[in-house]
C-alpha cells in the first residue's frame, strides 16, 4: 500500500513530506490515551550533501498543552543525504486528547562547509475519528 503524505514543507532544496495515521490498537480511549504513527520523507533536492544532526519537535495537544522534545538525529539515526536521495522514517506519538497537533524543524550540516541549516517540519494535525473517542 503506497501511503499519502498529507502534509509537506521545503526549505533550501530540503522537502519534508508527512503521513499521519491514528491507531486505534495502540490507543488507550478508556484510559485517555491517543496514539498516533507519522511516517516522515525527506528528500534533499539542494545540491550540497547534508547530515541531519538534531530534531526539534513542538507537540500541543487539544487542550492546548505544549510539549518539546529535542534530541540527536531520528529514530537512533543521523542519515547523510547526497543531493537527489531521500530518507524515510516511522515514529509514533502519544496525547492525552483525542486531538492535537505537531510541528518543528530539523538541524542539518552542510558537508561541505561545516554550515548548519534549520528545515522546517510542516504542521500537521492528530486527530482520532469520531467513533474513537
Amino acid at each position: 500500500m503506497k501511503e499519502l503524505f498529507q502534509h509537506a514543507a521545503t526549505t533550501d532544496g530540503v522537502t519534508v513530506r508527512v503521513a499521519v495515521n491514528f491507531l486505534p490498537e495502540q490507543s488507550r480511549i478508556e484510559a485517555g490515551k491517543w496514539f498516533w504513527v507519522y511516517h516522515i520523507r525527506i528528500e534533499n533536492d539542494s545540491e550540497y550533501t547534508l547530515q541531519l544532526l538534531t530534531r526539534h519537535w513542538r507537540i500541543t495537544d487539544g487542550r492546548g498543552s505544549v510539549s518539546f522534545v529535542d534530541g540527536e538525529g531520528v529514530v537512533g539515526e543521523t542519515p547523510v543525504l547526497s543531493p537527489g536521495q531521500s530518507h524515510d522514517y516511522v515514529s509514533g506519538c502519544p496525547l492525552a486528547t483525542p486531538n492535537g497537533s505537531m510541528e518543528g524543524y530539523y538541524i542539518f550540516r552542510h558537508q561541505h562547509d561545516e554550515e548548519e541549516m534549520r528545515v522546517a517540519i510542516p504542521h500537521f494535525p492528530l486527530a482520532a475519528p469520531a467513533t474513537a473517542g
